[in-house]
């Protein structure tokens, strides 16, 4: 098991329930793959620093979790074929 820290901005006009409903979605990936979260911080709504697909706000999400290598590379494949997914990073933190 690693650590990793994810961060992702979801677009700013989602509604409330459907931004629970993706993050929840992305911590589901990772407790599937036998990871567990150990702290999910929900930002809110910032300005980007530069327009992205016509958006100049977005809804920014930190996960750190612990996993596979395998449930690591299923979330950013999840993260970037989802259309409501701005920018996604997921690194790998020093142990």
């Amino acid at each position: 098991m690693r650590n990793y820290e994810a961060i992702y901005i979801l677009k700013s006009d989602m509604e409330e329930e459907a931004i629970v409903s993706a993050i929840t979605r992305f911590e589901n990936v990772v407790k599937n793959g036998g990871g567990e979260i150990i702290k999910l911080d929900r930002w809110g709504k910032r300005r980007l620093a530069y327009e992205l697909n016509d958006y100049t706000e977005g809804h920014y999400v930190l996960m750190l979790f612990n996993s596979s290598t395998a449930a690591s590379q299923e979330l950013e494949r999840l993260l970037r074929i989802s259309d409501f997914v701005l920018r996604q990073l997921i690194i790998k933190k020093e142990e």
